[in-house]
């Protein structure tokens, strides 16, 4: 058993789960103020609604695919008649087009945060870095998809999903045995994708939880010109 691997992917996701929902938890109830996504399309609005969008819709369908691939029982998709290798090829196709998406809407994003007067003036530290960091983590995960290529059997695809299944069920040890020997690009995908987790307490981030499910149910309101 190699520490480093135990530490990094049999250790590091409990720290962060627990440091995800208590210090979320405790922000919410000691800094509700604090608790918003602190906009700042009123410092330029420049083409930030067709970043905003691409972002938003490439990055939540790229979590969605990572749930599917991740915490599914492989045993779900051949249920449904899809072998590894489908699944994989499936997984390549839909994260390539949706990260495409969502890379052009960040890099227009990240150009604004750091290069606009206005932006890089009203950010704060961790504005900076969790965009950089979700910038890095989406270049990975592209990245991942190339190297996806040279192996098309799928078992890669069948570690990460063990190793998903035997840390949700509270068995890091053979967890661990998963991340042995697969693609660096993969494990630093992963351990980056866990450090997201920590510090999403700690920025804007917390507005995920605030998503608003209820609008869609809400009553109509009437709106009348103004004469």
């Amino acid at each position: 058993m190699n520490f480093t691997d135990m530490l990094l992917f049999g250790i590091y996701p409990y720290i962060a789960s627990v440091i995800f929902f208590v210090g979320s938890a405790l922000r919410y109830d000691r800094e509700q103020f604090t608790w918003k996504a602190q906009s700042s399309q009123i410092l330029d609005k420049t083409y930030f609604r067709t970043a905003s969008v691409l972002f938003h819709v490439g990055i939540i369908m790229i979590f969605l695919g990572h749930f599917a691939g991740l915490v599914m029982p492989y045993e779900v998709w051949s249920f449904l008649g899809i072998t590894l290798a489908q699944k994989q090829l499936i997984a390549m196709g839909v994260g390539g087009f949706f990260g495409a998406i969502c890379f052009i809407g960040l890099t227009m994003l990240v150009w604004r945060r750091l290069f606009n007067p206005r932006v890089r003036a009203s950010s704060s530290v961790m504005d900076t870095l969790i965009l950089l960091l979700i910038y890095w983590q989406l270049i990975l995960g592209i990245m991942t998809i190339f190297v996806s290529t040279g192996h098309m059997d799928g078992y890669v695809m069948q570690d990460l999903m063990s190793w998903s299944r035997y840390l949700l069920t509270f068995r890091p040890a053979e967890a661990i045995e998963f991340m042995a020997d697969i693609h660096w690009i993969y494990k630093a995908h992963v351990f980056w994708g866990i450090t997201l987790f920590v510090l999403f307490p700690f920025s804007r981030l917390v507005h995920i939880w605030s998503v608003p499910v209820k609008y869609f149910g809400r009553s109509h309101q009437i709106v009348r010109r103004r004469y």
